[in-house]
């Protein structure tokens, strides 16, 4: 830890601001990325709707697998937190390495790689630095990943606006470059105020720099993008590889399990349980950036109305948008209502959030599967947005909650690989929920209004259908959870879980 005396080291407030501001500019690039590469894709380099679902699949899966290996990294050799710079610096590469491959089409795979692999660096290990800041605090903690959740939000949100407008006026490498630039004035940011965040991290990150750790991680990122660049261009060798990930979480999710003592192991059950839950929201996630974009551009109508008045035009890639900006309008009032609901003790636990939360998602594509089957033309843009509120509101019940129970229900030695490991699962979801995606492809000349809508309704129906069967098996499994929670308090003298009580970061001070 840091010699300075307490009164000189910054607050936590001024240690997470760091954290908060890396982590808003490097969502802001990769969720402007996100906005535009299905279009980019297939507009651009006119590649099928299945080429590039494929393709999709592999770059999102490995993004979110990837930090199992970053987890790692910060956690035995490296620090977390000179591994998240290592993270951010090969992301603005990327970025930008993304924007050269419109003139040079072999960079394409490359540039994907270099994106996952610094992802992997880079997301686990930013995380872990906040339960870092605010260890031994369970109320700040969820106070600040719920803030740093927000994060997430802010910076994709104007990314998300900003890109699309750019890749058609400009061309695509316009917004690859400013997804690059924004992470570059993150680390601007970082560097300015770099003594906030210095007596952060683990005692990997507060002695001097060794090279040796440097080169060990450096290589093994190098050998990272190489192995990832095959992977991503082959989708025969990218479907192995999922599942190779999805026997080595089992394997190691058990020897995390049975090496644990009696009293460790009921929160370890209870948390696998909500990440497994958690899994299965993002299958309907990746809906945004696959079919929905391309419901969006062949199927939707970009004005948004009143009385006949158009008040604003989306382009496809802008409903995107839709979904972080409804997660800031409804954050502060599900935070509001769990206060609330405490005050009263009737407070929801995680496992009740979770159903909650896929008795949403299974209302909005619901509505899309009406939507698209009883249109005579272009499908209002309304629906989108009261789609998007209501999966938005189910991913801060189901996916915003994830970090916090990894933060709170882990061993420090272990919180990298966990966050690693929770990124790996979604990661898995996401591949899946990319190929779902291809039961709606377009194949040949791309159909447009009513025709392009009804390719979607088998699509929206049995996600529909998917949605109620997977709420009903949460409410059956509410006992279970139940119960481990019970066993939980009974081992650890503590108390039971909470959930998510969001708070202002101005309430949390040293």
């Amino acid at each position: 830890m840091s010699s300075l005396p307490s009164s000189a080291l910054p607050t936590r407030r001024q240690s997470f601001s760091v954290v908060f501001a890396i982590e808003l500019w490097e969502r802001f690039g990769y969720y402007g990325m996100q906005a535009v590469l299905t279009l980019y894709l297939v507009q651009r380099l006119g590649l099928s709707d299945v080429a590039a679902n494929v393709m999709i699949a592999a770059f999102v899966g490995l993004t979110y697998i990837t930090p199992v290996l970053g987890g790692y990294a910060g956690d035995r050799i490296l620090g977390p937190r000179r591994t998240m710079l290592m993270g951010a610096f090969a992301l603005i590469f990327g970025y930008a390495a993304l924007a050269l491959a419109d003139q040079h089409r072999p960079l394409l795979f490359f540039a994907m790689a270099l994106i996952s692999a610094g992802n992997g660096l880079f997301k686990p290990n930013a995380a872990n630095l906040v339960r870092r800041i605010y260890e031994g605090d369970d109320a700040a903690l969820d106070a600040a990943f719920t803030i740093y959740y927000m994060s997430v939000n802010v910076g994709s949100t104007v990314s998300m606006l900003i890109t699309p407008l750019l890749q058609d006026r400009y061309g695509p490498a316009s917004a690859f470059l400013t997804c690059s630039g924004g992470l570059v004035v993150g680390l601007l940011y970082y560097f300015w105020r770099r003594q906030w965040i210095h007596h952060a991290g683990s005692a990997l990150d507060q002695g001097p720099f060794q090279m040796r750790p440097f080169l060990i991680v450096l290589g093994g990122f190098v050998l990272t993008v190489l192995v990832l660049t095959g992977i991503i261009a082959s989708p025969g060798i990218a479907r192995l590889c999922v599942w190779a990930a999805s026997i080595a979480i089992v394997i190691l999710w058990g020897r995390l399990y049975f090496r644990s003592g009696a009293q460790a192991r009921p929160g370890l059950r209870l948390t696998f349980l909500l990440c497994l839950e958690s899994m299965a929201y993002l299958i309907f996630y990746q809906q945004m950036m696959t079919s929905l974009t391309l419901f969006a551009l062949r199927a939707v109508d970009g004005d948004l109305r009143i009385g006949g008045v158009t008040l604003v035009h989306l382009r496809a890639g802008q409903f995107q948008a839709l979904n972080p900006i409804w997660i800031m309008l409804a954050s502060p009032v599900l935070a509001a209502l769990y206060n609330r609901l405490a005050a009263q003790g009737r407070d929801l636990s995680l496992a009740h959030k979770m159903v909650l939360g896929f008795g949403l998602v299974t209302l909005g594509f619901f509505i899309w599967w009406i939507a698209a089957s009883h249109t005579q033309d272009l499908v209002s843009a309304w629906v989108m947005v009261l789609g998007y509120g209501l999966i938005s509101i189910a991913e801060l019940l189901t996916m915003a909650l994830g970090l916090a129970i990894i933060a709170r229900y882990t061993a420090a030695e272990s919180s990298g690989f966990m966050m690693g490991s929770l990124y790996l699962v979604w990661g898995i979801a996401m591949y899946v929920g990319s190929l779902v995606a291809n039961f709606a492809a377009s194949t040949g000349e791309p159909a447009s209004g009513a025709a392009a809508a009804a390719l979607y309704v088998p699509l929206f129906r049995d996600l529909f259908i998917a949605g109620l069967i997977l709420t009903g098996l949460l409410v059956c499994l509410l006992p279970l959870a139940k119960r481990w929670d019970r066993e939980h308090m009974a081992a650890t003298g503590g108390s039971a879980i909470p959930g998510a009580r969001p708070a202002m970061p101005l309430e949390v001070e040293d």
